[in-house]
């Protein structure tokens, strides 16, 4: 019976040891640390399944994650934002998905890696930064999207052009919330039309979904436990840290 099961989804105990705290830490980062928290998620994984099957595994919860996250900041979503950042990050979706497999991927990491690394130091050597202009701003958006497709990391640029403007903590988490959910639910066209969902791969997913809710709360309350210089001071440090993470893998 037990090998029957496997065929239709991972069964491996050490697996779950593992995918258990990585959804949970993306579910925090999607509830109250902004996108770039996420990014040690599937590296996670990763001890235990191919990069590909993590993040295969990771979409359809990250989609229930960003619904419910949506659903707790609904109220405080700039929709100005949005409509800024949407567009160049779907264009980055379509140009990672029509060069799947020929972009280096190693390269992308370590580019973005060393923008989020001088982006973070900068910050804390002056505890000033500015915003970018128009023409960046897109760039980085654009950036979003090719590496939230091909690396799974969209949330270091994104973080790039949005921290400076220093919204409030809980309208820059539910601006966050909208954009990534939008951004991860254009995802599934093309990963299902490039074949990266299979049925073990799903049903797995569904095992693992419950935790969604679970760690986006996790994220809510403690947003709510801190104070907005700490929040922002913690979301530089976690872009520091997955910067030096992006240059390592």
């Amino acid at each position: 019976m037990e090998n029957i099961v496997g065929v239709y989804m991972i069964t491996d105990v050490y697996f779950y040891m593992v995918a258990i705290p990585a959804v949970l830490i993306y579910g925090i980062a999607k509830g109250g640390f902004g996108g770039a928290l996420g990014v040690i998620s599937v590296p996670i994984m990763c001890f235990v399944v191919s990069p590909q099957t993590a993040a295969s595994i990771l979409l359809p919860i990250l989609c229930v994650m960003d619904l419910f996250a949506v659903s707790e900041h609904r109220r405080n979503v700039l929709m100005s934002e949005i409509k800024f950042m949407l567009p160049p990050a779907v264009l980055g979706i379509v140009l990672a998905s029509l060069f799947m497999g020929m972009l280096d991927e190693s390269f992308i990491a370590i580019f973005i890696g060393l923008l989020s690394l001088a982006f973070s130091i900068n910050y804390f050597l002056t505890h000033k930064v500015k915003c970018l202009s128009n023409t960046m701003a897109r760039v980085m958006c654009v950036l979003s999207g090719v590496a939230s497709t091909a690396i799974h990391s969209g949330g270091a640029p994104i973080s790039i052009y949005i921290y400076p403007k220093g919204f409030p903590k809980r309208q820059l988490m539910g601006t966050l919330a909208l954009f990534f959910c939008l951004m991860n639910l254009i995802k599934l066209v093309p990963y299902s039309l490039l074949g990266g969902f299979n049925t073990q791969n799903l049903l797995t997913s569904l095992v693992l979904m419950p935790l969604a809710p679970i760690g986006v709360k996790m994220g809510v309350y403690l947003l709510d436990k801190i104070d907005q210089k700490v929040m922002y001071n913690l979301c530089y440090g976690i872009l520091f840290l997955s910067g030096i993470k992006l240059i390592l893998t």
